[in-house]
């Protein structure tokens, strides 16, 4: 509920920005909601899941993600549609809407069991239990187990106390630390982000308003930002039909999440990120080898003014180039989309897991971050070798 609240003072502030300054300002509000969210949730739905369908469950947040990523990116591109500033006004609007509906959510939802048990409410930690996992039984044997490991579990962290993050770097600890922590780098480092973030560029229509004075010696401001539509702008496809291209990756990632849902607990973590993993290189080493085959260097200025799509490729390979991106999303979505978000809590007692899934889930972040910075500058310099990069990531 705080996340939510953060995320409304961020939004706010970034659909009334006047300048630069006020839109960083709200976009550093927001990743504060980012980051308390995106550790806590895993946490909370492992805390309150059965073991049978807890990787379901938790699973369903990255479906969640799926769709809100795809969602936003078609608000966004009706949106540049319209005049003036409301082009992208509207977007950051709109995106406070799902805060409120989990705000007003929160409170019909229950507390982590396991949380009022730390905080000696047992009554209410064995109402949630029965309410949870037994239909309302308070007698029913699950949750009398359930009742007695967390009983177990509390007394064994009143006797160790004082846990800090430093715990997680103890010899005994370090194993899981460092699978967690791996797990969600490694999210990032198979390549994703080459393959499938995309964005609006702001010139696709001819009704966006351009600032006045702007001035410029090339058409600069329609570089797209994020690298599908860079991708795609490689193998010929420009212009909307290059941002119609980047939509249906998004279709793909939800529709390809919904396998896991249904299987990942059948299938196994360590098995589901192996297949991925290999998939992905495939398509990686693939695409690399198409466009070092069939391509040829796009000059300096790169395809339509566009520095970092410095390789150009068309015909039949160009249309293989685009398979495979889309082949690598279908392949990302039920395998470590979902597993690299539904591990981590697995892995760590109750008195660490808050600190160790935070410690996680910041890895992921920067990482995100990182990449973000270096995939544009790695095409312009490198060219194809980054899919290289990236597939000997995924090996």
């Amino acid at each position: 509920m705080i996340g939510a609240v953060i995320w409304w003072i961020g939004s706010t502030i970034i659909c009334a920005s006047q300048n630069v300054g006020m839109l960083v300002a709200g976009r550093v509000i927001n990743g504060f909601c980012v980051g308390i969210c995106s550790a806590q949730v895993p946490v909370y739905i492992s805390e309150l899941a059965p073991p049978s369908k807890r990787g379901r469950l938790v699973g369903a947040q990255q479906w969640a993600i799926t769709w809100g990523i795809m969602i936003m990116f078609f608000l966004s591109y009706g949106s540049s549609y319209a005049k003036g500033t409301a082009a992208f006004r509207i977007p950051w609007g709109l995106q406070m809407i799902p805060a409120i509906g989990l705000f007003a959510a929160m409170f019909f939802m229950p507390e982590s069991p396991r949380w009022l048990a730390r905080q000696g409410r047992w009554e209410e930690a064995h109402s949630v239990l029965t309410l949870v996992h037994s239909k309302g039984d308070p007698d029913s044997p699950f949750v009398r187990r359930e009742l007695q490991e967390i009983r177990e579990m509390v007394e064994f962290e009143k006797q160790n106390s004082d846990v800090t993050y430093l715990e997680l770097l103890k010899p005994h600890m370090i194993n899981r630390t460092h699978i967690g922590v791996f797990t969600q780098i490694w999210s990032q480092l198979t390549g994703m982000n080459v393959m499938s973030k995309s964005a609006i560029p702001s010139t696709h229509h001819p009704r966006t308003v351009q600032p006045k004075k702007a001035k410029t010696t090339k058409p600069a401001d329609k570089t797209p930002v994020y690298y599908i539509t860079y991708v795609f702008l490689m193998a010929g496809v420009s212009g909307n039909a290059n941002l119609v291209a980047s939509s249906i990756q998004y279709v793909i990632n939800v529709v390809m999440t919904i396998p896991a849902l249904l299987f990942i607990d059948r299938w196994g973590r360590r098995p589901t990120l192996l297949v991925g993993a290999a998939l992905m290189m495939t398509w990686l080493f693939a695409n690399a080898g198409i466009l070092a085959s069939h391509g040829r260097w796009a000059g300096p200025d790169g395809v339509d003014h566009t520095p970092a799509a410095s390789w150009e490729v068309s015909g039949a390979p160009s249309k293989a180039v685009i398979a495979c991106s889309y082949l690598f999303v279908a392949s990302y979505a039920p395998t470590w989309g979902p597993v690299s978000w539904i591990y981590p809590p697995e892995l760590y007692p109750l008195r660490v897991r808050g600190k160790a899934v935070a410690l996680a889930t910041s890895a992921n972040w920067a990482f995100n971050f990182a990449l973000g910075y270096f995939v544009p500058p790695a095409f312009v310099n490198i060219k194809w070798q980054t899919y290289l990069v990236f597939g000997v990531f995924c090996l």
